[in-house]
C-alpha cells in the first residue's frame, strides 16, 4: 500500500529530500509527504515508451493528428503542496501551456496523465495519486496494467474520477483525451 513508500520525516518534504536519494530511487512530494520508490524497470519503461509513441507524433507533432499538446514522460511538476511530481507519462494543451519551461519545473497541471501500474506501486497509484490528480483537476487519467493487459480510462466529473473505458489485449481503440488517433494495444504488451 501507499503508506509502505511514504517516508516520514516529521516535517513537510523539501526538493533537498529528493535530491538527497539515491540514482536508483524516484521520490515525489504529495501534499508535504515525500514518498519513495525504486525507478521503473525496463519493462514499464517500455511500456511508458510505447504509449508516449502512441501520442506523441499525432498530438505533440500533428503527425496523422490535430497536434496542440505537449506530451512528456516523467515531468518533474510542481503546484501548491507538491514541489515534485512525477507521474509516467503527462499531457498539456499547449493553450493551457503554450511553451515548456527551460530551467524550472513546470506549474500548470496537466490535462492528462497515465500511470503504468507496478507490484510495488500499485497502490500508491491507484489510492493517494488518484486522490490527489482529483484533487488538483487533472482532466484524464489512464492506468495501464501490464501483468492485466488493460487499459482504464477515467475522466474526471465534479470532482470524481468516472470510469469511461476499460480495454485489453490485441484490441484497436480510441481513447479519450486522444480519440482521433486509433491505438492498438497488442504493441504496449511485453512478448
Amino acid at each position: 500500500m501507499s503508506s509502505s513508500l511514504r517516508q516520514s520525516l516529521g516535517r513537510p518534504a523539501t526538493l533537498a529530500d529528493i535530491e538527497a536519494l539515491g540514482s536508483h530511487l524516484k521520490g515525489e512530494i504529495i501534499d508535504g509527504e515525500l514518498y519513495v520508490q525504486p525507478r521503473p524497470r525496463a519493462v514499464h519503461a517500455n511500456v511508458e515508451g510505447a504509449i508516449l509513441g502512441d501520442v506523441h507524433a499525432p498530438y505533440q507533432r500533428g503527425r496523422g493528428g490535430p497536434g496542440g499538446w505537449w506530451l512528456l514522460p516523467e515531468p518533474g511538476i510542481e503546484v501548491p503542496g507538491s514541489p515534485e511530481f512525477a507521474p509516467d507519462v503527462a499531457g498539456w494543451r499547449r493553450e493551457r501551456l503554450p511553451t515548456l519551461p527551460v530551467d524550472t519545473a513546470i506549474t500548470v497541471v496537466p490535462d492528462w496523465i497515465c500511470e503504468v501500474l507496478s507490484p510495488s506501486t500499485r497502490g500508491y497509484d491507484l489510492v493517494t495519486k488518484r486522490r490527489f490528480y482529483a484533487r488538483i483537476g487533472i482532466g484524464w487519467l489512464w492506468y495501464v496494467d501490464v501483468e492485466a493487459r488493460s487499459i482504464s480510462v477515467c475522466r474526471l466529473e465534479a470532482g470524481t474520477w468516472r470510469e469511461i473505458a476499460v480495454h485489453g489485449d490485441d484490441e484497436c481503440v480510441r481513447l479519450e483525451p486522444f480519440e482521433t488517433v486509433e491505438i492498438d494495444l497488442a504493441s504496449w504488451w511485453p512478448s
